[in-house]
């Protein structure tokens, strides 16, 4: 039996763990603990291999996130990579910072130099299956089977390895992918001949800028004049098609939905710097997409053409079948463009077809606008983050291709478009935008909460391998 002064202390004890928690409320969180709930969450410490060499080590970190940067990776992704391969290889005392375009590592240890590096990223790519490469080095990398020097080669192998698909591929699949969409929105197959002719021809315009160097934005507003002329040429010639279908066709695939995706997930992964640099790179590329629209409009005016209405809403009156057909090839058309590994085009498909049922069927039980993307989201960001990662790819990679289909987009480019071209109605641009940027929101933050809810189907390894981070 327990003396009353020994229970007295023991209830004292068991108050203060439920008060307190397991440590102190005020102690800093370990930057490995950012790894809780990543793939790469029992990594292995090789011991001795990087602190004699942790120049070399972090030049390759700074490598390694600067490739997945280029391709396409989040920034909290390449936060938990850099942690993953420094603790792998055996370095601590690491801080690392990210924003939108650059790295910062610093490596402080104890009685020793400080070391810090910073790495800026000059230029992006679509290349996926580069990304998933990356993940894959990354995953083998905590295994503890890779050493730094192989670690280096297998990088290089990667960066200097070509695209699965070639130029022409990219982009006749851009083109079905703007014929698909305009099928799904409401057009007519006269209408999708018409997008796929208009964004091969908007598409090489586009290639010859960027090899003269021509700002992005610049490129993104000649390509959507060169989608808005033609919807109005076809107007004045009488050709029997709805010249909004055919420029919301055309413009989806130029709209930054994917970015303001990744901001918004940024932003709730706690990398607001980086959000606010992808929301202002999205933002400009609205702006170009509205001027370029603006000076065709105003363009085909002068030649005695009517004001269109671009971006009045269109209904599909497409069977469900036909329009999870749509579906499927324009999901793989974007896959393309995206350059997605082989391997990852028919589980993105079945993701992105599941994702869109659920869409649907929300909208027909009356979920709503904005309630139904998100719904939709989450079971898009669960079936993502499980199969890709039994597949050995990041989430992001099957994610983003699945979740265009939601529309994001087009919502703030009719907002952005009523509130630039009818100054009378900027009341209702700019409920629109707010309406569109809930919507975006609910998006992100269904794709963030899916990831989430899915880590407890994806730890393979099990507890007891998490507990068992030991030295090799």
């Amino acid at each position: 039996m327990l003396q009353p002064a020994h229970a007295n202390a023991v209830a004292k004890n068991i108050l203060r763990k439920l008060v307190q928690g397991e440590s102190p409320p005020t102690a800093p969180m370990k930057i490995v603990d950012r790894l809780a709930g990543s793939p790469y969450a029992n990594f292995t410490i090789q011991v001795g291999k990087a602190e004699e060499s942790a120049r070399k080590t972090i030049d390759f970190a700074l490598h390694l996130a600067e490739t997945m940067f280029r391709y396409g990776a989040g920034a909290l992704e390449v936060e938990t990579s850099i942690i993953a391969v420094t603790a792998a290889l055996g370095l601590r005392h690491i801080e690392v910072d990210i924003t939108n375009q650059s790295v910062i590592i610093n490596y402080a240890p104890r009685d020793a130099v400080p070391i810090t590096l910073l790495r800026v990223v000059r230029s992006w790519t679509n290349n996926y299956a580069g990304l998933v490469a990356v993940h894959e080095l990354v995953t083998d990398i905590t295994a503890g089977g890779v050493s730094r020097d192989e670690a280096y080669r297998r990088l290089d192998v990667i960066v200097k390895k070509p695209k699965p698909f070639p130029r022409w591929m990219v982009a006749v699949a851009e083109a079905v992918f703007a014929a698909a969409v305009v099928g799904v929105i409401g057009g007519t197959p006269f209408g999708m001949i018409v997008a796929l002719i208009t964004i091969l021809l908007a598409g090489q315009t586009a290639r010859v800028l960027g090899k003269w160097r021509v700002p992005d934005f610049f490129v993104t507003a000649i390509s959507s004049f060169i989608v808005t002329i033609v919807a109005v040429l076809c107007f004045m010639a009488r050709v029997p098609l709805s010249p909004s279908v055919v420029v919301a066709g055309g413009i989806l695939l130029m709209l930054p939905s994917g970015r303001l995706v990744s901001a918004v997930q940024d932003a709730i992964n706690g990398f607001p710097v980086t959000a606010a640099g992808r929301f202002l790179s999205a933002f400009l590329s609205f702006g170009a997409i509205v001027a370029g629209i603006a000076v065709a409009l105003v363009t085909g005016a002068l030649f005695g053409a009517e004001r269109l209405n671009v971006a009045e809403t269109i209904n599909s009156l497409l069977p469900l079948y036909s329009v999870l057909g749509l579906v499927a090839v324009a999901t793989v058309a974007i896959c393309i463009a995206e350059q997605t590994a082989v391997r990852l085009l028919l589980p993105t498909v079945a993701v992105a077809l599941i994702g869109y049922l659920v869409y649907y069927l929300g909208m027909y039980w009356g979920l709503g606008g904005r309630f139904a993307p998100a719904v939709a989201a989450v079971v898009i960001g669960m079936l993502a983050r499980i199969i890709a990662l039994r597949l050995g790819a990041p989430q992001l990679v099957v994610a983003v291709p699945s979740i265009i289909f939601l529309l994001v987009g087009l919502s703030i480019f009719r907002a952005m478009f009523v509130m630039t071209l009818t100054p009378e109605e900027s009341i209702t641009g700019f409920v629109g935008l707010f309406n569109a940027l809930i919507v975006i929101l609910a998006v992100a933050a269904g794709v963030v909460l899916g990831d989430n809810a899915a880590r407890p189907f994806t730890h393979i390894k099990g507890t007891k391998d998490r507990r068992r981070n030991r030295r090799r």
